[in-house]
């Protein structure tokens, strides 16, 4: 039984008006937006764009691997599903490297700065969303390029760590995960400075913690009404 119905109706109108603005954001009623896509879907590209140019750290990884130009290493690696031979010896014969099949691994061998060099440059072209210059480089996808180079750099992190080459190791791992890993993700996302976006952004935030706060006294007036209360 509801012991306040003022109360509880007004909650009930707020509930019902949060559902109905929900709706509409997830509906493509926006001018100026292709109708396939809704105002979140909206919000989430522009986030998307903003936390790219953010994530651009290939020029400062460039700097940091030029400490291991004429580093020559060897190493073993294994394939396996992620990644094979025949697309392996292809990345090691642009990267300057030499791969020799073994009967269970792969030794590679060559001047590791040359070719975190290269892998740079990709990751540089991919970033740029010109994967068509390596996909005519290598002869496939260029997001099966990048994925390649990423197991190959992980592979080539655990060998050299088991040869107590810790920087070198330290040096792959930051190729991996701050230049190859966002060119692969943020690939076909066009980067933009939060400057453009201040007004959106601000508002896009402000609204959020409104909304929230909307649904949040929703159910608090509708539990009041209703005649739930926290006691202690």
């Amino acid at each position: 039984m509801i012991a306040n119905k003022k109360e509880f109706n007004r909650g009930l109108a707020l509930m019902v008006a949060f559902w109905i603005v929900f709706i509409a954001l997830l509906s493509p009623l926006y001018p100026g937006l292709d109708k396939r896509v809704n105002m979140l879907d909206y919000m989430d590209n522009m986030y998307n764009s903003i936390s790219k140019n953010s994530s651009y750290y290939i020029p400062a990884t460039q700097k940091n691997a030029e400490a291991y130009m004429g580093n020559v290493v060897a190493l073993n690696i294994k394939t396996d599903a992620n990644l094979s031979m025949a697309r392996l010896t292809t990345l090691m014969q642009h990267a300057g490297m030499t791969a020799e099949a073994g009967d269970a691994e792969v030794k590679i061998s060559g001047d590791l700065g040359a070719m975190l060099n290269v892998i740079l440059a990709d990751a540089d072209l991919m970033y740029a969303n010109n994967g068509q210059a390596i996909s005519s480089k290598y002869g496939a996808h260029e997001k099966q390029v990048m994925y390649d180079w990423y197991n190959v750099l992980k592979s080539m992190e655990k060998s050299l760590t088991k040869q107590s080459k810790f920087p070198e190791s330290k040096m792959l791992y930051q190729v991996r995960t701050r230049s190859v890993e966002p060119a692969y993700n943020y690939y076909g996302i066009e980067a933009q400075s939060i400057k453009e976006k201040a007004v959106l952004v601000i508002l896009s935030l402000a609204g959020y913690v409104i909304y929230t706060m909307w649904y949040g006294f929703a159910i608090l007036f509708m539990f009041e009404g209703w005649g739930l209360k926290l006691e202690h």
